[in-house]
């Protein structure tokens, strides 16, 4: 990961006096300071809790809505089991395979699984984006739609490599990453969250040793989003891939996924 994540300063704010409690309680959690300058807000209101980056040019906050939004357009009309990332995970009838999102960023793509009904753990080593989705999640939970989805996704906050070495119990059936690359996706929403993420995350300079300790866990493949045009992670090459317009999913199958027997 880049280095240069370690400058960003980064304060707590509430964005009205009754928050002021509960945005004492995250800045303990995180460990971060409730005023002085700032690069960066962790900012917490009526709406949950928004990263904000600060200044005259800043895009608009970043926070995690899995009610409304992108995320509900793709959940009511975004292809159901049809979808790409559908395939390559194997959802297909009578099959819905326990996944493992090694890289959980804002969950989205965790949703949509579990929203065909995967039941998906997501790691998520930066704690401001952990925040960002224990937010959402704990949002979601109450409502009568998409409360049962987010039932089905457990958020582990570490270092995703560290986690799958020392993994206990059962393993995932299917493990999915999408490593930080330099994205060419040219949507507002995409250049607002990597304008905000980059210099928190970086760039995932160790996809290759998450790659290989991802193979080493799942029982019955990997799955690597990329870039379309992106070369694959260093290390096995995959089976097989399946191309979008701007992204391609990278298969590394490891056993067949069988339908759950009745």
């Amino acid at each position: 990961m880049s280095d240069e994540r370690q400058i960003a300063r980064i304060r707590v704010e509430a964005l009205e006096p009754s928050y002021a409690t509960a945005a004492g309680v995250w800045a303990e959690r995180l460990g971060l300071p409730l005023q002085g300058e700032a690069d960066f807000a962790l900012q917490l209101g009526a709406a949950g809790l928004q990263l904000a980056e600060l200044g005259p040019q800043a895009p608009g906050p970043v926070r995690v809505d899995f009610i409304e939004g992108a995320v509900a357009h793709r959940r009511l009309f975004g292809g159901g089991s049809g979808q790409m990332i559908a395939k390559a995970v194997g959802v297909q009838p009578g099959v819905r395979p326990r996944v493992l999102d090694a890289t959980a960023g804002l969950g989205r793509d965790a949703f949509v699984l579990a929203s065909l009904g995967c039941e998906t753990t997501l790691i998520e080593r930066q704690p401001l984006i952990a925040a960002l989705l224990e937010d959402g999640l704990i949002r979601a939970a109450g409502d009568a739609e998409v409360g049962p989805i987010v039932a089905q996704m457990r958020l582990l906050v570490g270092n995703a490599i560290e986690l799958l070495r020392g993994w206990e119990g059962e393993a995932p059936q299917v493990i999915y990453l999408d490593p930080m690359f330099p994205h060419r996706d040219k949507s507002a929403l995409v250049k607002k969250e990597m304008r905000l993420f980059r210099p928190l995350v970086g760039d995932d300079l160790d996809a290759p040793a998450l790659l290989e300790a991802a193979l080493a866990l799942a029982s019955h493949r990997v799955v690597v989003k990329r870039p379309r045009k992106a070369p694959i992670i260093a290390g096995p090459k995959p089976s097989y891939a399946l191309d979008g317009k701007s992204s391609r999913y990278d298969i590394y199958p490891l056993k067949k996924l069988q339908a759950s027997k009745p």
